[in-house]
């Protein structure tokens, strides 16, 4: 993968990075695993936490609106990944969307396995903790696949438009191309999900409004937290000395390089 270094008008201090697109070992990334494991921690969070509660809030002009929790959150991870994929590169967003993917299924696993193993019977807490552990854990089958698989797609999708948006505007209108690469990666997300999670459950016009409905509530948290996003992007790229475009990359998901 060859990465080239154009100049980043958001980013006011020179930028450097190696002929192939990495840093030399002397210059190692300074914030890049923290990035990955707060990527992580609110991905797992927003999918295993959020998702069973359903909040109920009253909107001006007594406008009442219902929705998951985690969607409040689960939008976080894609501003990670657009700074992430902004800063240094398709192919450090692409490991870091697959830690993600990694972590759901450990999660998945985990927890379905905690699930099964007999609960003793002499241990009174028991009792209240497995029924409790069942609500929160025991997602159906669909609901666990469909949950990794949109994940997956709609993160690979955000990051390549980002990338490509990247070059194509030369480096220029940041909002665009963070609230652009989510209108698509949410996209993509919703209508992998709610079909698999739940198709034959929902009717066909609930099932669409629903994905409509998050998908617009999705954008308009990134669309809020353009400012921070801002902020995060231009410090990352003047403490990493950093801005990589992805001329010349090889765009597939499956490669760790």
């Amino acid at each position: 993968m060859v990465l080239a270094m154009v100049p980043a008008p958001e980013v006011l201090t020179p930028l450097t990075t190696s002929a192939a697109g990495a840093r030399s070992p002397s210059r190692p990334h300074k914030y890049y695993d923290l990035l990955l494991g707060g990527f992580v921690a609110v991905l797992l969070c927003s999918n295993l936490i959020g998702p069973g509660k359903t909040v109920a809030v009253m909107l001006p002009f007594a406008l009442p609106l219902s929705f998951g929790a985690g969607n409040l959150f689960f939008p976080i991870s894609y501003i990670f990944d657009d700074v992430l994929t902004e800063v240094y590169g398709y192919a450090r967003a692409r490991r870091a969307i697959w830690c993600g993917f990694g972590a759901m299924v450990f999660a998945t696993l985990m927890s379905n396995l905690i699930l099964l193993l007999p609960a003793d019977p002499h241990e009174p807490f028991n009792t209240t903790l497995q029924p409790a552990l069942q609500v929160v854990f025991g997602n159906t089958w669909r609901i666990a696949l469909g949950s990794m698989l949109a994940f997956w797609f709609g993160d690979f999708v955000n990051s390549y438009v980002l990338a490509k948006m990247k070059i194509l505007t030369q480096g220029r209108s940041l909002w665009m191309r963070t609230i652009g690469s989510t209108v698509v990666g949410e996209l993509v997300d919703s209508i992998v999900f709610y079909p698999i999670a739940f198709y034959g459950i929902w009717t066909a016009e609930t099932l669409i409004k629903i994905i409509i409905f998050n998908w617009t509530l999705k954008v308009a948290v990134e669309v809020v937290f353009t400012p921070v996003t801002y902020a995060v992007v231009n410090f990352l790229k003047r403490a990493e000395q950093q801005d990589f475009y992805d001329v010349g990359t090889n765009f597939t998901p499956f490669s760790l390089e």
